[in-house]
């Protein structure tokens, strides 16, 4: 019997790893016979004004059962278990505060034990994406080395959901021109926390990569077409899955005109 993979989950900002277990639940139960995962919590707790400003935002633009469905909410916050983020980013989203901290909380994880690869959501799929970015070049960021080696070999695969690139000044050497380990990008359809012309600017910078797109917003799809696909992928990467799309493996660039085109809630993930 093979041995089971075992993947590093990041959550989405506002939430923690208890409440993207939760989240995940569902996809969990699909791969437990031959996927562990381990869900890591963020290091920056944030304030009750934090999430206030989230929440507001969201309902005025319609978008409140979205939200409560897949993030932290206020109502759901539990002093054990507070909401969490990688950073905090500048209102222009040039500046990722916090950013070094979470890469040393990641460092601690990996020196531990071996993943086969990461999966993360939304603000925890940007990370992901730098992480696996910095395993292939750790030596841009001394203070991830351990006695001068890596802490990790490069992942085998990363699986960003929601994604989109951090502008951080210290990611630009990292995506410069590009980052290699094979990724998984998918989009919502009608995601408008974060936008496709976001996301393209990660995919932009992932030279091995495949773009799978979901009808739905910002969220992990779980129906069964979804989970079976991803159970797959964890799996084996590499195979020719089948696309759990109804179309083929979409393009990222939307024909001008699509409503969605330019949207963004402004929140600072």
């Amino acid at each position: 019997m093979a041995a089971k993979r075992t993947v590093l989950v990041l959550h989405g900002y506002s939430q923690n790893g208890s409440i993207f277990s939760k989240r995940l639940g569902a996809l969990r139960k699909e791969c437990a016979k031959d996927i562990d995962f381990v869900f890591l919590d963020a290091p920056h707790i944030l304030k009750p004004a934090e999430l206030a400003h989230q929440a507001n935002r969201m309902q005025s633009l319609g978008l409140r059962a979205e939200i409560q469905s897949n993030e932290a909410t206020i109502a759901e916050t539990d002093p054990e278990s507070p909401p969490r983020a990688w950073w905090k980013a500048s209102k222009d989203r040039t500046k990722a505060f916090g950013l070094e901290e979470s890469i040393l909380v990641v460092r601690a994880a990996l020196k531990e034990r071996k993943f086969d690869g990461v999966l993360g959501f939304s603000q925890g799929a940007a990370f992901a994406a730098v992480i696996s970015a910095l395993l292939e070049r750790p030596e841009l960021y001394p203070p991830f080395m351990v006695n001068d080696q890596p802490p990790h070999p490069p992942f085998e695969f990363c699986v960003a959901v929601s994604g989109f690139r951090l502008n951080d000044p210290f990611c630009h050497p990292l995506f410069t021109p590009s980052y290699s380990t094979p990724t998984l990008h998918i989009l919502g359809k009608t995601d408008v926390v974060v936008v496709e012309e976001r996301s393209k600017q990660l995919i932009d910078v992932s030279s091995n990569k495949r773009v799978e797109e979901h009808a739905g917003g910002h969220f992990v799809p779980s129906k069964g077409n979804w989970r079976k696909f991803l159970a797959a992928y964890l799996k084996n990467p590499s195979a020719p899955h089948p696309s759990p799309s109804l179309s083929e493996p979409v393009e990222v660039i939307r024909p001008e005109g699509v409503p969605l085109s330019g949207l963004g809630l402004g929140l600072r993930l």
